[in-house]
């Protein structure tokens, strides 16, 4: 696939999953990411791979357990309220240090809210979502072609880290129709799995794999956890993403992810076309955060405004970032109704005027 193709979100990840050699996936119906299992059940085997619909969401994450507990790339893939009843499989997948990638398209919420995009799953996203002390890398792509590109990437990650990844989109990520040019995917250099399960009999040269997360003595826990932490810092240094628009020279900054950093960008380039200095700051990975450049421009400019598919989650990242050195505004509309040019514009003005 060298040509730009029209492909639906959902689908242009479901292939750009397989491209990068998953071949397993386990997952349960729920709108609006359902043409995700809908490809992979007719894609998967046609590569020698294995589809399976699970009778729960609880059922998938913990076969998305079983199947990376064997080294091979394995996905799965749902909407909020399925997500959440994975959170348990999730946290087990981090204490046993295994790798997958967990698709997330966002809905409306709370409970079975609607079936419009949304962002309300940030604070889940972000904070780990499962109990215990962890982080899981995040992406959030702001195209149907960015969403195929991280989504490889979310692979590669998961493997160098043995750790779950999620990408995080929300349903017009999921729906709409872009063109697409889906990439060469080359395999990078990644630490051999003689941690997986693969099977062992006497003599043959290894130890015995086990795949565990239950360490009934304290210390050893906190020697387990602790190596989690710093195997996440390390990942937190090299694989921060995010994005800058007009940014050089603004005296205001609008800070967005995903789709609805697409809209602000229109509102950003209409201020600018009224003699308006504002840019854009855009995070492409959730978590790690990027805190350091949003602290550093808290220092440059006049104020900041957060813009969300939601009530505000991600606000509190951006105003602990910038540390008080700038006012932190926000904007956002909640249940799947989507943030306007106009009402972006409008809303960064009225601070503007009021700084």
């Amino acid at each position: 696939m060298n040509d730009r193709v029209m492909m639906k979100g959902n689908e242009a990840i479901a292939e750009a999953a397989v491209q990068a050699g998953c071949r397993c996936f386990f997952g349960y119906p729920i709108t609006p990411q359902n043409e995700i299992p809908e490809y992979m059940s007719k894609r998967l085997p046609e590569v020698g791979g294995v589809f399976l619909q699970a009778e729960s969401e609880v059922s998938a994450i913990n076969m998305v357990y079983g199947a990376a507990g064997t080294g091979v790339r394995v996905m799965t893939s749902s909407s909020s309220p399925g997500i959440s009843l994975k959170q348990e499989g999730i946290s087990y997948l981090v204490g046993a240090e295994l790798p997958c990638v967990i698709v997330n398209i966002v809905r409306g919420g709370p409970g079975l809210g609607s079936i419009q995009p949304a962002q309300s799953d940030y604070f889940q996203a972000t904070r780990g979502g499962g109990h215990g002390d962890y982080n899981l890398c995040v992406f959030a792509p702001g195209t149907v072609q960015e969403a195929v590109e991280l989504t490889q990437r979310a692979f590669d990650v998961a493997d160098k880290y043995r750790t779950p990844v999620m990408v995080l989109g929300d349903g017009i990520i999921g729906q709409m129709m872009e063109p697409v040019r889906m990439p060469e995917y080359k395999m990078p250099q990644l630490p051999e799995k003689s941690w997986a399960a693969t099977g062992w009999t006497e003599g043959c040269g290894r130890p015995r794999a086990v795949i565990n997360s239950l360490y009934i003595q304290a210390a050893a826990c906190e020697k387990h956890n602790l190596n989690i932490y710093n195997k996440m810092n390390e990942l937190a240094k090299q694989e921060l993403l995010f994005d800058t628009q007009m940014m050089e020279d603004a005296d205001f900054a609008v800070v967005a992810y995903g789709t609805t950093a697409r809209i602000a960008l229109s509102s950003v380039r209409r201020l600018r076309a009224a003699g308006h200095k504002v840019g854009l700051i855009r995070p492409i990975t959730l978590w790690p955060f990027p805190s350091a450049y949003i602290g550093q421009a808290a220092q440059k400019v006049k104020g900041m405004l957060a813009v969300e598919m939601s009530l505000g989650q991600m606000v509190e990242d951006v105003r602990l970032a910038a540390n008080g050195a700038c006012p932190v505004g926000f904007f956002g509309r909640t249940g799947g109704v989507i943030p306007g040019v106009n009402e972006i514009a409008e809303k960064v003005l009225a601070m503007k005027e009021g700084l």
